[in-house]
């Protein structure tokens, strides 16, 4: 069992995103949704956002890949954001993986009132008649559709109105990304530690057992020690992400 002291998955990631940005371009790209990412930016945080203009009817593997490998998503809900076939597929794939991975989804509410959004009205409504005429003969989507918006909308989140000071509003948006990404790398720790830990005790139980001093044992419970230190040296690393004030 000594082999296992020498993996760990649960470094802050460095070449990949943490966290999946859904928005409706035309709505937001230029305006909210840039202000957010470069909030994200700001607190270190790795966001995924789609710079492709131009859309198929269906998302890409590589989208559907990185809402999976997404920690976190955050799903900016505007005006028009159910006009679009695409965002409403990304936020059924969203909401899939917040059912079977844990993902974390916080909702911002941009200009729209959650209400809109839960019971598909106003101008949902109107996308929503236009989308059971063209999917009539697959409505299974358009009820999954509807499902997702009203689960999303039922979280808790941020309300953007246009009397909203949108600078202040992405900062705090930013903070409170970070704060949940480090809950769920330090749950995942503590997970981690407490694995290694009863394996430490195990082997070091194993070395007492024993009529005379085992080299082998010795070693690998000194291994298994030093992760763990590790390990809670990453914890650490992680908590002091965290801004003064958060």
């Amino acid at each position: 069992m000594s082999h296992m002291a020498g993996s760990s998955s649960y470094n802050i990631p460095q070449n990949t995103h943490e966290v999946f940005l859904s928005f409706r371009g035309e709505d937001t790209r230029y305006t909210f949704t840039s202000h957010l990412h470069a909030s994200l930016t700001r607190f270190q945080i790795k966001a995924y956002i789609d710079y492709n203009l131009v859309r198929g009817d269906e998302i890409s593997t590589a989208l559907t890949r990185a809402i999976e490998e997404s920690k976190l998503s955050v799903v900016v809900l505007s005006e028009n954001y159910a006009n679009s076939k695409w965002c409403l597929d990304e936020l059924s794939k969203i909401i899939e993986c917040r059912k079977n991975n844990g993902q974390v989804v916080v909702p911002v509410f941009y200009g729209i009132d959650p209400t809109n959004v839960r019971n598909q009205t106003g101008t949902y409504e109107i996308a929503f008649a236009k989308h059971e005429k063209q999917f009539r003969s697959n409505m299974s989507k358009v009820h999954r559709w509807r499902s997702a918006l009203a689960e999303v909308a039922n979280l808790a989140g941020w309300s953007c109105s246009v009397q909203s000071m949108e600078s202040e509003l992405v900062e705090r948006i930013g903070r409170d990304v970070l704060e949940k990404l480090n809950h769920v790398y330090v749950g995942d720790i503590d997970e981690e530690i407490n694995k290694y830990e009863q394996l430490s005790n195990l082997q070091a139980m194993n070395l007492m057992r024993g009529s005379g001093f085992n080299t082998q044992l010795w070693h690998e419970l000194q291994a298994t020690n030093q992760h763990i230190g590790q390990l809670r040296m990453k914890k650490n690393v992680i908590l002091l992400r965290l801004p003064r004030g958060v």
